[in-house]
This record gives C-alpha cells, sequence and structure tokens, in this order.
C-alpha cells in the first residue's frame, strides 16, 4: 500500500512538471533514487508556500491569529468570587489597596480606558484590565501565570498592565505626584520640623536601583557600581513619606550626582521654584528650604548632607550627623514601603526599557494613592525587599560639585539643634 502511494505521488509530480523539468535518470528509477527526488521535491514545494504566505502576511495592512478568548470559568471567577466573595484582607493582599480606593481609580483612569470599537475582540471590562494590572505590579507574577486566572491571554496582560501604567501617569500624576505650591510647601516645612525634628527642611532626596535584564548591546550601561544591572531613580519624599518629584530610568553606572544634574530637580531649584521669593527667614538670616541627602549628594545651599564622619567631629557636628540621618529616614521607608507594595520594582523582567520609566512612575503614583488614602500595610510585604546580593551601590559626590555658601547653612543648623538641646 505504501509503494502504490509513492508511485501515485510521483505520476502526480510528474504530471505536474509538465515535462519542463526530466526525470533523474532514463528507463528504470530506482528506489533510493526517487526517495531522494521527492524529498527534494517536497522540500522546494514547502519552501514556496511559505514565502507565499510571509508575502500575503506583508501585504495585509491587520490581520488576526485564530485564538482562545476568554472562558466562563475565568469570567465568572471575577465577577463571581472577586466582586462578590473578597474580603478587605483579600483586596489588600492581591491589589495592595482597599476596594474603595480601587475603585476610585477606576473612576479616574476611565477616560483614558475608554474601549476602543476597533478591537477585534469585545473589550475587556475597565474594572478587570485595572485588576489584571495592579495584581501584575503586586505580586511580579509571569504574564503566563496570570492569564489562565482571569480567563485571558499573556498578551492581554502585557496590554493591560501597559495601558493602565500609561493612564495613571496620564491622569493620575497631576493630582498625586506634582510641585507643591508654596502654600504646601510651607506645610511640608512644619511636618518636618514636629515629626523629625528638622527645621526648614521640605523633602529627602535619595535613588533606588532596580534590578533589570539589560539589551545585551547596553550591557556595560546599566551595570552599576555594584556589579549587578539596574535602572536608577531618583526621588523626593515629603515628611509623611510620599512622592512628589520622580525622575527615573537612568542607566545604573551613572553616580548621583550625574542623575541630580541631569534631572528636573536641578533645574527647578537653579530657577529659585523650590522655595518663596523672596526666601524665608531661618536664625534671622533669609535662607531657601532644603533637601535631606546621604553623602553621595553634593553639598549645595538647597542640599544637605551629613559631615564626614572621623575623629575630629565635634559635638555639634555629631548632633547635626545624628538629626539629619534620623530626618532623612523617611525616603528609605518610602523605598521599602514602595517595593514592599508594588514588588515588580523587585525585579523588572518582563518589562521593556521603553515601558519602565512609565511602570516606576505609575508604582510611584500608586503608593501615594494608597498612602493619601490610609490604606492599610502588611508588614509581610517587607520580607524579602531587601536582597543582601544585591547591595546599593554607593559612590560620593565628586568635590567639584560642593558649593561653598553650603557650609554656612549646614552652621546655622548647628546652632538651631545646639539652641533646642538633644531632642
Amino acid at each position: 500500500m505504501r509503494e502504490r502511494l509513492v508511485v501515485l505521488l510521483c505520476a502526480l509530480a510528474r504530471r505536474r512538471a509538465g515535462g519542463r523539468r526530466a526525470m533523474p535518470g532514463t528507463g528504470a528509477w530506482d528506489g533510493p533514487q526517487r526517495r531522494a527526488w521527492l524529498r527534494h521535491y517536497y522540500s522546494q514545494r514547502q519552501k514556496r508556500l511559505m514565502t507565499l504566505l510571509i508575502a500575503r502576511r506583508r501585504r495585509t495592512s491587520c490581520y488576526f491569529y485564530p485564538r482562545a478568548w476568554p472562558g466562563v470559568r475565568g469570567a465568572d471567577w471575577w465577577e463571581r468570587v472577586v466582586l462578590k466573595e473578597f474580603s478587605p484582607r483579600d483586596w489588600l493582599e492581591k491589589f495592595r489597596m482597599s476596594k474603595e480606593t480601587f475603585f476610585y481609580i477606576c473612576n479616574q483612569l476611565r477616560p483614558g480606558l475608554a474601549p476602543h470599537s476597533a478591537h477585534f475582540h469585545p473589550t475587556l471590562p475597565l474594572e478587570k484590565r485595572v485588576a489584571v494590572a495592579l495584581w501584575h505590579l503586586a505580586t511580579n507574577v509571569e504574564y503566563q501565570t496570570l492569564s489562565p486566572l482571569f480567563g485571558v491571554g499573556p498578551s492581554t496582560v502585557q496590554t493591560c498592565v501597559r495601558e493602565v501604567s500609561y493612564a495613571v501617569v496620564l491622569l493620575l500624576k497631576p493630582l498625586y505626584l506634582r510641585l507643591p505650591s508654596e502654600k504646601e510647601l510651607e506645610n511640608m516645612v512644619r511636618i518636618f520640623r514636629t515629626r523629625w525634628g528638622f527645621p526648614h527642611c521640605i523633602g529627602a532626596l535619595d535613588s533606588l536601583h532596580i534590578p533589570i535584564h539589560p539589551p545585551l548591546r547596553l550591557s556595560a550601561d546599566y551595570c552599576n557600581g555594584q556589579g549587578w544591572h539596574s535602572i536608577l531613580t531618583q526621588a523626593t519624599v515629603d515628611g509623611l513619606g510620599q512622592f512628589w518629584d520622580v525622575s527615573t530610568a537612568f542607566p545604573g553606572s551613572m553616580e548621583n550626582s550625574a542623575v541630580l544634574e541631569s534631572s528636573s530637580l536641578w533645574v527647578l531649584a537653579k530657577e529659585g521654584r523650590l522655595c518663596p521669593n523672596p526666601p524665608k527667614h531661618f536664625m534671622g538670616k533669609a535662607q531657601k528650604y532644603v533637601l535631606l541627602g546621604d553623602a553621595t549628594y553634593p553639598l549645595q545651599d538647597w542640599i544637605l548632607k551629613p559631615y564626614q564622619e572621623d575623629e575630629t567631629l565635634t559635638q555639634r557636628q555629631l548632633q547635626f550627623n545624628y538629626r539629619l540621618k534620623r530626618a532623612h529616614s523617611v525616603i528609605e521607608n518610602a523605598f521599602l514601603r514602595l517595593k514592599a507594595r508594588w514588588q515588580i520594582l523587585l525585579k523588572c523582567d518582563d518589562c521593556s526599557l521603553e515601558l519602565l520609566p512609565t511602570l516606576v512612575l505609575a508604582c510611584c503614583i500608586l503608593h501615594n494613592v494608597c498612602e493619601a488614602h490610609d490604606n492599610p500595610f502588611n508588614q509581610e510585604w517587607l520580607e524579602g525587599t531587601e536582597p543582601t546580593e544585591l547591595p546599593k551601590p554607593c559612590q560620593p559626590a565628586p568635590a567639584a560639585m560642593e558649593d561653598g555658601r553650603a557650609e554656612q547653612v549646614r552652621e546655622l543648623m548647628c546652632q538651631y539643634f545646639e539652641s533646642c538641646g538633644e531632642g
């Protein structure tokens, strides 16, 4: 039966060739030759078919692949279990926020996530798209793991993360991550003085390294001083630990001082937009509001950092260092809470470099939303947020960036703390 089928295929091939191509050999055509010729013929035929398919796809402006759309099981799980049976603890654990805050965010994002009639498949409900994105940002589970939970494909999960992140930055950033007004700056000064014991201060400044898988051609640029690959985010928080300035997606090899000079915060400070005009008086002198940094930032009349620790420090300088480090811890705590709440920042594996700036900004904005709405924070989320194998890079600021006038500001602060006692 097999030999008859081979003979039939050979005859069909000869008829298709139409005499334009001579059969190999003459007379009796032996089995090995025939099989070799048939393999060659069908291999070439397969290549021609693939070429035609590729050409057809390139000529077509829009084409779709058949796929299994979300089944009843996934939709039932979201609509029946999540929306109706999730307890407040479940909402907090899976979405890092209360149910009320979740639907508040959905309503705020509605203008930016309106359904598009051009979609081939029925658009997912807005709440479901937001839920998919928040679940991924909170747990950092892979797209393939999350997709069957919601009854959607991995590509749909990726699309939800991208679209919701863009919508958060577009619609919530003007509300929750912006330059404070003059009245708000005065309130921030009051909070830092009463809560952290540091006067005339509007924020703490620091950087966050986020581990990534870099592109091969840019591997050296994203390798930081500790030998692992990261993107660098510079942020400033108020006395409550809420972000009000974020510059992100700098290569991990950059130093904090270089990032500062490249950020919008540097421009704002040089333009005098971080304090009233004229500046408020402090210890009898007109003085700009200050930010608190660490040794990786340059000393400026608007950025204070600790004195270098050695045996020559006086008691008042040691007191200044203690006060500054205690107040500066507000941003260290803010970074811990940010990474614990949105664990996508612990390792950005599934995210492209193009999306990373938007994703980091979205996480900072969502952090502010949760903090502003007094959503509970689970201390168990902190487990694993500081892996010991990824120590934070720390490069001192170059002396060339130091401002000589800033030493007078530190001296004023020392006088203030000396007059106030230990506190």
